[in-house]
């Protein structure tokens, strides 16, 4: 009862407080500044260090739980590739790294429109770079992310495909953002977060002089064969559901090992509610099952 309570709580928050937010009439600045302050409430768990690092001008930050395995999770935070750092997704990363005892790995990526695209993706591979050189084994490596990052991950693994790098163990996409012509766009009767016209605006954004449908900029355009497991959650309240479900059918037609995950009334990356929302709490522990099954 008091979780179905705090539910109705969290999503009527998000509703008046964060998608008000996240419209193009407010600068990018301000929105920044803004999130950055909604964020506060996402926290992470006791005994998890944060350190910050810088690799070929890429800033990142680690994030390492007490009882630390062999295994790095790349984690690429969302925010429509406006908004977002390592900073507003300290509570989740915490959570991930509290859970599957991976060190979480999140780099301060270049943010449109002063970077479009590639400059996100170039510093992304940049990172999984060097933890490749760091000596950990891909198969003990994982790229997540949620919305734009979670589009991010799956962009870079098909780059490293193109590239003839090692592919990760596994890929973890939470609500991603994947298809950035916006032709499929799912409308569900309750949007907690996300505005259509925040989204399409973003994705003019971060395009720069590349077309919507480059498959790397929209991954769902790609070649989706060859790539390792893929576990994707998404909420039934969101407009991008359409996407996780796409993505599950075409990569399954291409012959992958794909897990969809629906939470039915949920909203956008609700995960960020870990620690607080044990619907959140239990998303996190299934992806610590997925990169982790015999933990």
């Amino acid at each position: 009862m008091l979780q179905t309570v705090l539910q109705s709580g969290l999503r009527l928050g998000m509703q008046a407080f964060v998608k008000p937010l996240l419209t193009p009439a407010l600068p990018v600045r301000i929105q920044r500044r803004l999130i950055r302050q909604a964020y506060r409430l996402s926290t992470p768990p006791a005994g998890i260090r944060f350190t910050d690092n810088v690799i070929d001008q890429v800033p990142y930050r680690e994030v390492t739980p007490v009882d630390c395995t062999e295994s790095a999770l790349l984690y690429l935070h969302g925010g429509a590739f406006l908004i977002g750092s390592p900073d507003t997704h300290k509570g989740i990363t915490g959570h991930l790294a509290a859970t599957t005892g991976a060190r979480v790995v999140v780099p301060d990526y270049r943010l449109a429109p002063e970077h479009p695209y590639p400059a996100a993706l170039d510093d992304a591979l940049t990172v999984y770079r060097h933890l490749l050189s760091c000596g950990y084994h891909p198969d003990k490596l994982t790229i997540a992310g949620d919305s734009a990052g979670g589009g991010l991950a799956l962009a870079l693994a098909l780059r490293l495909k193109r590239e003839h790098l090692p592919l990760p163990g596994h890929l973890v996409l939470l609500s991603p953002w994947l298809d950035l012509t916006h032709k499929n766009t799912y409308e569900p009767a309750v949007e907690p977060v996300l505005q259509l016209g925040w989204i399409k605006a973003a994705a003019e954004a971060y395009r720069g002089a590349h077309p919507l449908a480059d498959p790397l900029i929209s991954p769902l355009f790609d070649d989706l064969s060859d790539l390792p497991p893929i576990l994707i959650q998404v909420g039934s309240q969101e407009i991008l559901f359409n996407d996780a479900q796409r993505l599950a059918d075409k990569a399954r037609e291409a012959g992958g090992s794909v897990t969809l995950e629906i939470y039915d009334g949920l909203w956008h990356v609700f995960q960020i509610h870990a620690g607080t929302l044990s619907v959140a709490n239990e998303a996190i522990t299934n992806i610590a099952t997925f990169i982790h099954p015999n933990r």
